[in-house]
C-alpha cells in the first residue's frame, strides 16, 4: 500500500506548479530509495495543503476529477459548505425583519430630497399659473419710469440724497468727540452728554426733514431713515467700544485682547503687511469710514480681514444684486400692487370673508418678495460689500428657516442686529441685574420702536401697526416655546411670517389710501 501510495501522491502533487517543487523533490528521493514517505494523519494536514486541494478541485477540471474524485464528497460535506447551505435556506425562508416605515418619526430616515423637489416644482407651477392669470387680467404693468418717480417728485430736487450726505456731520462729530476724550480735553461726563445729543439728533433731524419737506417721497424717506438708523446703531457701538478702551487703558492694561478690525494682512499681490491698531491709534478718518461702510453694526479695533478680493465671487454677487433688484420691482408692480388695490373695497365695506380672501391672496406674493429681498440683501449685497472691503466675518444670517421658536428666528435671521442687541443692550441689562424676561421684552420694545419709526414717518401717519405687530411677538414667543415644539413650532413660525406681514401691509395701505385719497373718491 505504501508503494502504491507514494507514486500516486507524487503524480497528484506534480499538478501544482511552483509551490510544491520542494515536496516533489523529497517525494522522488523517498521513492527511489524504496522507503516510505513520512505519513501525516488526516487531522494534522496543514491548512495550506487543504486550501491547495480545494483550489485544485475547483480550478483543474477533468484532471483533478480523475485523480482526486474520491475526495470530492468530503469537500461537499464540509462544515463550511453545510453552514452556507443552511444560511441560504434560512434566507429563503425568512424575508421579514423588525423595522419601521420610512415616514414614521421612529424610523430615523431623513433623506426627503425628492419630496422637497416635488414641493418646489408644485410651488413653481402654482405661481406660474397665478402669474399668467395676472398678465391676462391686467396686462404688463412693469414700468421703469414709474420706479424713478418713487424716488423723485422733482428731477431738480433730491431731498433724500441731500439728507444722506448731511449724515457725515454726525459721523465726524462722533469721531472728534472721541478724539477729545482720548487726550483728556473733556471729561467722561461731558463726552457722554455730547454723544447723547449727537445720537438723539441723528434720529430727530432726518424724521423732521422727512415730515416737513414736501418733495420727499415715501420711498426716499424710507431709504434715508434706514441709513440714519444704521448710523445710529453704529455710532452707539463706536462710542461704547472706545469707552471700554479707555477703561482698559485706565486700568493700565498693556495690551488689548480683541480681534482684528482694520487689519492689515498680507495680500496676494505682495503688498505690505500692516500692524494691528491700538487705542487711540484707531481714531482716524480711515478707520471711522471703514466701519461706517463695513457690513456690521458692532465696532472693534481690528476686524477679521480676508486675504484678497475674489473677482469672480464679486461679479456673481453683483449679477445677483442687479437681477434680483429688477425681479423685486417687477413682482411688486405686476403682482402686489393690483392685489392691494383690489383689497381696498372689502376693507372699506368691512366684508370679512372678502377681507380674508384678499389677505390670503396677498400672502403668497408678499412672502415670495420677502424671501427674495432677504437673499438680495443679506447674501448678495452684504457679501458684495464685504468682499470689496475684505471684511472677513460673513455670518450675516443663520438657519432661521429651521426655527422651532419665535425667539430663535429673531436671533438668527439678522445676525448684525442680533449681535448689536446682545453686546450693547441685552447683556448690559443683565449685568445690571435685570430679569432675563424683562431684558428680552425690552429688546422687542426697542425693535418695535424702530420698525414703527421706519414706516410711520415716511408715510407721515402714525397708526402703530408695526409697533403692535412686533410687541405681539412676545406672547407669541411664549406660547410657541411653551406649547409647541419640533415641526409644530417650525410651522407656527412660518405661519406668523406668511400671514403677519400681509396684515400689516394691508393695514398701512388702507390707512394711507383713506388719508390721501379718501376725499377724492
Amino acid at each position: 500500500m505504501s508503494d502504491t501510495k507514494g507514486p500516486t501522491t507524487r503524480r497528484r502533487r506534480t499538478t501544482v506548479s511552483a509551490g510544491l517543487k520542494q515536496q516533489q523533490a523529497n517525494g522522488s528521493k523517498w521513492h527511489d530509495a524504496g522507503a516510505k514517505p513520512p505519513h501525516c494523519p488526516a487531522k494534522a494536514k496543514p491548512a495550506a495543503e487543504a486550501s491547495l486541494q480545494a483550489g485544485r478541485n475547483g480550478k483543474l477540471g477533468g484532471g483533478v476529477g480523475m485523480s482526486g474524485g474520491k475526495q470530492q464528497p468530503e469537500l461537499t460535506n464540509s462544515p463550511r459548505k453545510q453552514r452556507s447551505a443552511t444560511e441560504d435556506i434560512n434566507n429563503r425562508l425568512s424575508c421579514h425583519v423588525l423595522q419601521e416605515s420610512l415616514l414614521s418619526s421612529t424610523s430615523g430616515y431623513s433623506n426627503y430630497r425628492g419630496i422637497l423637489n416635488w414641493c418646489v416644482v408644485m410651488l413653481v407651477l402654482s405661481n406660474a399659473r397665478l402669474f399668467l392669470e395676472n398678465i391676462i387680467k391686467y396686462g404688463i404693468l412693469v414700468d421703469p419710469i414709474q420706479v424713478v418717480s418713487l424716488f423723485l417728485k422733482d428731477p431738480y430736487s433730491w431731498p433724500a440724497a441731500c439728507l444722506i450726505i448731511v449724515s457725515n456731520v454726525f459721523i465726524l462729530s462722533a469721531l472728534y468727540i472721541e478724539r477729545r476724550l482720548a487726550v483728556g480735553t473733556i471729561s467722561e461726563t461731558t463726552g457722554w452728554i455730547l454723544h447723547i445729543f449727537n445720537l438723539t439728533s441723528l434720529l430727530i433731524f432726518p424724521s423732521a426733514s422727512v415730515l416737513t419737506v414736501t418733495s420727499m417721497t415715501p420711498v426716499g424717506g424710507v431709504i434715508s431713515l434706514v441709513i440714519y438708523t444704521v448710523l445710529f446703531l453704529k455710532l452707539y457701538s463706536y462710542q461704547d467700544s472706545n469707552r471700554w478702551c479707555r477703561e482698559i487703558r485706565q486700568a493700565k492694561a498693556k495690551r488689548l485682547t480683541r480681534s482684528y478690525s482694520c487689519p492689515d494682512v498680507p495680500q496676494s499681490n505682495g503688498s505690505a503687511v500692516h500692524s494691528h491698531v491700538f487705542y487711540p491709534g484707531n481714531l482716524t478718518h480711515r478707520d471711522m469710514y471703514y466701519f461706517v461702510f463695513a457690513p456690521t453694526l458692532c465696532y472693534q479695533l481690528n476686524f477679521p480681514r480676508s486675504p484678497r478680493i475674489r473677482k469672480r465671487f464679486l461679479m456673481r454677487r453683483l449679477f445677483e444684486m442687479l437681477f434680483l433688484m429688477q425681479l423685486l420691482v417687477g413682482l411688486i408692480q405686476q403682482w402686489m400692487v393690483p392685489t392691494i388695490q383690489n383689497s381696498m373695497k372689502p376693507f372699506q365695506e368691512m366684508d370679512f370673508s372678502r377681507m380674508v380672501e384678499r389677505l390670503l391672496k396677498l400672502a403668497v406674493p408678499n412672502h415670495l418678495i420677502w424671501l427674495i429681498f432677504f437673499y438680495w440683501f443679506f447674501h448678495s449685497t452684504m457679501n458684495f460689500v464685504a468682499e470689496l472691503l475684505q471684511f472677513g466675518d460673513r455670518e450675516f444670517y443663520r438657519d432661521w428657516w429651521n426655527s422651532e421658536t419665535v425667539t430663535y428666528f429673531w436671533a438668527n435671521w439678522n445676525i448684525p442686529v442680533h449681535k448689536w442687541c446682545l453686546r450693547h443692550f441685552y447683556k448690559p441689562m443683565l449685568r445690571r441685574g435685570t430679569n432675563k424676561f424683562l431684558a428680552q421684552t425690552a429688546v422687542f420694545l426697542v425693535s418695535a420702536f424702530f420698525h414703527e419709526y421706519l414706516v410711520s414717518v415716511p408715510l407721515k401717519m402714525f397708526r402703530l401697526w408695526a409697533f403692535m405687530g412686533m410687541m405681539a411677538q412676545v406672547p407669541l414667543a411664549w406660547f410657541v416655546g411653551r406649547y409647541l415644539n419640533g415641526n409644530n413650532g417650525n410651522a407656527a413660525v412660518w405661519m406668523s411670517l406668511i400671514i403677519g406681514q400681509p396684515v400689516a401691509v394691508l393695514m398701512y395701505v388702507h390707512d394711507y389710501y383713506v388719508i390721501h385719497h379718501g376725499n377724492t373718491t
